[in-house]
């Protein structure tokens, strides 16, 4: 038998000698449900409230290392027999775990979507506001609805614009990604995006840090690139003669005839 789980003063108020000590009718219960092979040590016992003891075994079972047998046992008042509550396997502080469940919308991607998938954006969305907004209260369903009807009245023509919350996260998404002045290939470059002729500029309040590469020869072409990123493409790059490259040797001509071959 292991040793016993410490008690607080609580507990001990609540320990039932009857439950706490029926660690032979814990095991019993144990064995009706699983493989006496799959059941090991009694790991001692956890008091859950007035006549309410949970007794521990280990699971010897392959693939469960570290987790725990648990036999829940009760006693009505005035009775001596126990009564079991309910036998379940749980891990101990060492068993082997799944991971913490991460949902769908969470573990997306750039890049995993695929032809007719839909990605549907809540309407609570912090990264999105209405275009046409009821001051700065959270509208309720009703109030969207009628957002909705009042941005096609009068054309605007989107629903819901960028807030400043997803701009400043398209932002940084941006300026820590590839195209950010970190990258291995703005490091070495010459010059920057905001020199170059090919940089398309944006319009609104992203446009003072970043723009669009319209250079077909350059690896960000159609993409956003920030200000201060750079390649080897710039527009106004240009190569040192050494860097040039070296014009070929001129030609040799072979002006030796047929006849100068019989001669020799």
């Amino acid at each position: 038998m292991g040793d016993a789980v410490p008690v607080s003063t609580l507990e001990r108020k609540l320990t039932d000698a009857a439950t706490a000590d029926a660690i032979d009718a814990a095991r019993s219960a144990l064995l009706e449900e699983v493989d006496a092979s799959d059941v090991g040590d009694h790991r001692g016992h956890q008091i859950d409230g007035l006549r309410v003891v949970t007794h521990l075994f280990d699971c010897t079972r392959r693939g469960y290392r570290g987790w725990q047998w648990a036999v829940t046992l009760t006693r009505a008042s005035r009775q001596r027999k126990v009564t079991v509550v309910e036998v379940v396997l749980l891990p101990g502080s060492d068993a082997i775990v799944a991971p913490a469940w991460v949902p769908y919308r969470d573990r997306l991607l750039p890049g995993d979507m695929s032809p007719g998938d839909l990605l549907p954006v809540s309407d609570d969305d912090a990264r999105l506001v209405p275009t046409y907004s009821f001051g700065d209260d959270p509208l309720d369903a009703d109030d969207q609805a009628q957002v909705r009807q009042v941005a096609k009245d009068l054309g605007l023509g989107r629903v819901r614009v960028l807030s400043r919350e997803g701009r400043d996260a398209a932002a940084e998404r941006w300026y820590d990604g590839a195209a950010g002045p970190d990258a291995p290939i703005a490091k070495s470059a010459p010059h920057h995006c905001y020199s170059c002729g090919f940089l398309v500029r944006l319009a609104g309040p992203l446009s003072e840090l970043f723009g669009v590469c319209a250079n077909g020869d350059a690896n960000d072409d159609g993409r956003v690139v920030a200000h201060q990123h750079g390649c080897g493409a710039h527009s106004e790059i240009r190569l040192s003669k050494r860097q040039q490259p070296q014009p070929p040797a001129p030609p040799v001509i072979d002006t030796i005839s047929l006849d100068d071959l019989e001669t020799f």
